[in-house]
């Protein structure tokens, strides 16, 4: 079993970690960076749209949002809504667990984001079940586990 008990130095310091959204000029690639991230509980992220030319969303696999569940039990689902270019979206999260994520109009271009708040055991895939809801390059773009314990972020 690897689990990891402190953070990577980025979000060590227990401040506000950033994930950008962004993508290529014409469209044809987009994409969370990091979009793999180990933080403690109690940090904030805020994602920021730093694509010029598109709009992008953060939303929980939840049912609320229409998707299977793979955030923690305890945890609240959120859904950010269309973030403009230049604009930014933050939550804080208090409950330890892996969550997933991904942006609503790109989903099926694999736009999707891996968060993993204070320990996780790399051996289990909390959320196989799912995994047959999801779209193909959802699930091949969600880092893996035991890489994001490594300690750097995952781009």
């Amino acid at each position: 079993m690897l689990t990891a008990a402190l953070p990577p130095p980025a979000a060590a310091a227990g401040g506000e970690v950033e994930i950008a959204m962004s993508g290529t000029p014409s469209g044809s690639d987009v994409w969370f960076r990091p979009r793999g991230l180990l933080i403690r509980a109690g940090q904030t992220v805020r994602w920021v749209n730093r694509d010029t030319g598109n709009v992008h969303t953060t939303t929980a696999y939840h049912p609320e949002n229409g998707k299977p569940r793979r955030i923690p039990d305890a945890a609240s689902s959120w859904n950010s809504d269309y973030i403009m270019p230049g604009k930014s979206f933050a939550i804080t999260f208090d409950v330890p667990g892996v969550y997933d994520y991904f942006c609503i109009p790109h989903e099926h271009a694999g736009m999707v984001g891996r968060i993993i708040v204070g320990t996780a055991d790399a051996s289990v895939r909390p959320y196989a079940q799912t995994d047959a809801k999801l779209p193909a390059a959802a699930l091949e773009h969600l880092p893996a586990i035991a890489d994001i314990l490594k300690g750097t972020p995952i781009q």
